[in-house]
């Protein structure tokens, strides 16, 4: 405990420091005060053995990091190491001009020693040394990162877009809630401002190298003046002491140098928080015990060198180690394993317990079964996360129909190929499809920039093109465009899709009574004696279900009793009742398909053909029929208009008289998924109406 305490206790302070705000100011102005106060030689072997650990420890935490956005301080430590370096190379230029006439020791045993040491006291051999490393640094390294570092900023911009689509089509599908949007957003925001500050940070690598150049060549000029001037040495002696002490400073500044341009490079050409900069640093250097245990291993081999500043390396070397055993030892606590099952049980996506096979119904309402191969994305002790997007699904698709929509009972199904999954509605598959659970889905929304290696595919959701990729290629396929989703992504919106366009199978009778009982507990008079009395619950469902075939909301309950209550007088018929419904809840509605403007996008039908129409389908008491020709006119002009509205991304709706509203709906609900048939009676007076294209005129 007495060798543990004033680690933590250092630790601790550190904590505070950084919390508090007062590190970067601190910080700063001791860099100041090393570029104009001078320094004793040991002060300087502290530093300059502390530079040399802290480079290490930031090459190693880039190593590490999974995301460059998991060390997103990089820029700004990248800076501050820099400037430290600098600051060094001002403070040892002092010592070294003042007191490099006395010998190789004046500006303490690590300069002595690189200059000694490593060239061998050879001043020749320095140079050249010198050179070789500057040539590496500037010429390879800092050049190609910062190539890299404008190219990929320029990529990251380009692909903003593309992202933010994925995150709309996420949210809109009920994948991720409106905070996970928001964060996810923020990270796009992070990560095109932390490319883009590495574009900069690139030039203080590349500006560095060039200092440590010129300084090298202005402190071996400046050290032969004063030496032969102020100290009547000889040029032999001069060059010897000065050359010998100028080059091991430029060796120990440029080695850490080197490191931290290595480190800018292994970052920037990774695969890909808004606090104190302080607090960064801390939390971000400071989180893996790893770098700081291999710095620790570094240091004392160094330390153990004969001819090296053995106590500074030996010291920080242990320092280092005793910090990464103890963060190891906190951070590292045993956890229970879970057993991994051999078999998934049958499940429900919102259920808190396994269940049994005896659980599972033979007919649910809503049921998915995957092939053992996709078992990991559905099991939470393997990290599976399809459970919880199935969860976003319902609670979306719950909040716009106005009723709870039923659990998803999942199962795995031996039948099934390993990568297959079947989507059941009723006991009936209505949806299948193959995905890969290790890759992920690259969809081509019609607009990108080039192609991608993978496995071709095709979205089943939506039928786009895809193609599976593998998770490292994600960056890359959005900055060419594409939508990149995982399996169980995949999986979830092809669930939401098919649910969308069934919704009206999934509102029964126990459904129904649900909503009026709801419904009456904030309006009992309206509730009361409104079934069986004036409409029997087979009618009302048959009415909740006609609107959501037709996707109409069924959220506004009130209005739709109110409605019924007063039309039941008059007509008990499913279908009148229906009509006077849409009728009520029209601004509803048209709300739903107008634009931002609240502008609603129209077709209307040319007053002969609506007449003829009319004449057609009231033949034989509404049992009539358009002839096969006309139809097939009329179904092409309408799709021509509906093609070119939706690649405008707009809605479109057919107005037509409300006699024939019916029938032409349910005719063209499947020839045109897009195009909504409205009669006119369902559009408000002071609805803004856009008319786009007359048929049959």
């Amino acid at each position: 405990m007495s060798a543990a305490f004033p680690v933590h206790n250092f630790r601790q302070t550190l904590k505070r420091i950084a919390g508090s705000g007062l590190g970067a100011p601190v910080l700063v102005v001791a860099m100041l005060g090393m570029m104009i106060l001078p320094m004793p030689p040991i002060a300087l072997d502290l530093l300059f053995t502390f530079n040399i650990a802290f480079s290490l420890i930031i090459m190693l935490v880039v190593i590490y990091v999974l995301r460059p956005l998991e060390f997103a301080v990089f820029p700004t430590v990248l800076l501050v190491a820099t400037l430290m370096r600098l600051a060094l190379n001002v403070a040892s230029t002092r010592v070294v001009l003042l007191n490099g006439h006395t010998g190789g020791d004046a500006a303490g045993k690590v300069i002595e020693s690189f200059g000694d040491f490593v060239i061998g006291g050879n001043y020749a051999v320095g140079l050249v040394v010198f050179a070789i490393l500057v040539i590496i640094n500037f010429v390879v390294v800092t050049k190609g990162a910062g190539r890299v570092s404008e190219v990929t900023a320029r990529f990251t911009l380009d692909a903003m877009p593309g992202k933010q689509m994925a995150i709309d089509a996420d949210l809109n599908a009920g994948l991720i809630d409106a905070d996970q949007a928001r964060s996810r957003r923020v990270e796009i925001g992070q990560e095109a401002d932390f490319y883009g500050a590495m574009d900069g940070a690139s030039k203080f690598v590349r500006g560095d190298a060039i200092a440590g150049l010129v300084i090298l060549f202005i402190n071996i000029i400046g050290g032969l003046f004063i030496g032969m001037l102020q100290h009547d040495l000889s040029f032999n002696v001069a060059m010897e002491n000065y050359a010998l002490l100028t080059i091991g400073d430029g060796l120990v500044a440029q080695i850490p140098s080197l490191v931290l341009s290595t480190a800018s490079a292994i970052i920037i050409t990774r695969v890909s928080s808004s606090e104190e900069m302080g607090t960064q640093i801390n939390f971000q250097l400071f989180d893996d015990p790893r770098p700081l245990m291999v710095t620790a291993v570094i240091m004392l081999c160094i330390g153990v060198i004969p001819g090296m500043p053995n106590v500074a390396f030996l010291l920080l070397g242990t320092l280092c180690g005793f910090g990464a055993w103890r963060m190891y030892r906190n951070k590292h606590q045993p956890v229970a394993v879970p057993e991994t099952p051999e078999k998934l049980p049958a499940v429900t996506d919102d259920s808190k317990a396994d269940l049994s096979w005896e659980d599972v119904q033979p007919a649910d309402v809503i049921g998915l079964e995957v092939g053992y191969g996709l078992i990991p994305l559905v099991d939470r002790s393997q990290g599976g996360e399809l459970m919880t997007r199935i969860k976003g699904v319902r609670k979306k698709l719950s909040q716009d129909w106005g009723f709870l929509v039923q659990s998803v009972h999942i199962h795995d199904n031996l039948n099934l190929p390993p990568n297959h999954y079947r989507i059941n509605l009723l006991g009936v598959g209505i949806g299948e499809a193959e995905v890969y659970p290790n890759r992920e889905m690259a969809i081509d929304p019609g607009s990108v920039y080039g192609k991608i290696d993978g496995t071709p595919g095709t979205d089943p959701a939506f039928g786009l093109n895809a193609v599976w990729i593998d998770p490292a290629q994600r960056e890359k396929a959005q900055t060419l465009g594409y939508t990149v989703v995982d399996a169980s992504t995949v999986i979830a919106t092809h669930l939401s899709t098919l649910l969308q366009k069934n919704a009206h199978k999934l509102l029964g009778h126990d459904e129904a009574q649900r909503l009026l009982d709801n419904l009456g507990r904030s309006a009992p008079r309206l509730v009361e004696g409104f079934v069986p009395d004036q409409v029997p619950l087979a009618v009302l469902v048959r009415v909740l279900q006609g609107l959501l075939e037709e996707g109409v909301m069924v959220r506004d309950m009130r209005t739709i009793v109110e409605t019924l209550a007063d039309a039941s007088s008059r007509t008990k018929e499913a279908q009148a009742l229906l009509a006077e419904v849409r009728v009520a809840l029209g601004r509803m509605i048209v709300r739903q398909l107008s634009n931002e403007k609240s502008e609603l996008a129209a077709v209307t039908l040319d007053p002969s053909l609506e007449q003829l129409l009319l004449q057609s389908l009231s033949t034989d008491g509404g049992s009539g029929g358009v002839e096969p020709g006309l139809a097939q006119r009329l179904l092409e002009s309408l799709k021509s208009v509906a093609q070119q509205q939706e690649e405008k991304g707009e809605q479109l709706a057919l107005l037509v008289p409300a006699a024939v509203r019916q029938t032409l709906a349910q005719w063209l609900r499947h020839a045109i998924g897009n195009m909504r048939v409205l009669s006119y009676t369902e559009v408000p007076e002071d609805w803004n109406i856009k008319v786009i294209s007359t048929v049959g005129a």
